[in-house]
């Protein structure tokens, strides 16, 4: 499984990134919102989703500038009548944040107005997602803090989420160990969070 691509753009369109990585190019399909994030820049560091279509046994991966608009997608393909294809125009319709807030607030007029959403499935979305997003998930831990171990944080972050912690408890977890122990590494951050979970 791929987790990100880190390279150079050699080619960008609203829809589509080749991140060259050693000399291999890596086709990926990208939402509008990831096209903006990376208008521009020379280089980039993108989050993978990876699909493989079960009829022809075809791959396709998504790439996403942020795990945060990542991790939303991965949500919207678990409704039911939602695809990767209708998943990604969505995001490229609306940000994570104001995505999060039409779910949230119940706004079906709003996720109606998404090309190829209908009435059923914009309902589908509220009903399926909404309370997925009141506990955390579709978005990616936020770091409590910024400090010279960013690394050790989102590694022990990740660690802990594929545990099946809920997001919110683990920032709370890491925040609490951070604020004793500000340099721990990534196996004192998981050791101590595990004791707070």
């Amino acid at each position: 499984m791929i987790d990100y691509i880190n390279g150079k753009i050699a080619e960008l369109s609203p829809t589509f990134l080749v991140v060259d990585n050693s000399g291999i190019g890596y086709g990926v399909e990208i939402s509008l919102q990831t096209y903006q994030a990376l208008d521009g820049k020379e280089t980039a560091k993108v989050f993978i989703y990876q699909s493989i279509n079960q009829r022809d046994s075809t791959e396709v991966m998504y790439g996403f500038a942020s795990r945060d608009e990542r991790e939303l997608f991965k949500l919207i393909i678990g409704v039911s009548g939602i695809g990767a294809a209708s998943a990604r125009i969505i995001l490229s319709s609306m940000s994570p944040d104001e995505l999060r807030d039409a779910i949230l607030s119940e706004n079906i007029a709003r996720l109606k107005s998404i090309k190829g959403i209908g009435l059923k499935s914009a309902q589908r979305m509220v009903l399926e997602l909404k309370d997925k997003i009141v506990k955390g998930e579709g978005a990616a831990v936020q770091l409590p803090v910024k400090v010279d171990n960013n690394a050790d944080i989102e590694e022990a972050a990740s660690a802990l989420q594929m545990l099946g912690f809920s997001r919110p408890n683990i920032q709370k977890a890491i925040q609490a160990v951070l604020k004793d122990e500000p340099e721990a590494k990534v196996e004192k951050i998981i050791k101590e969070a595990l004791k707070r979970l």
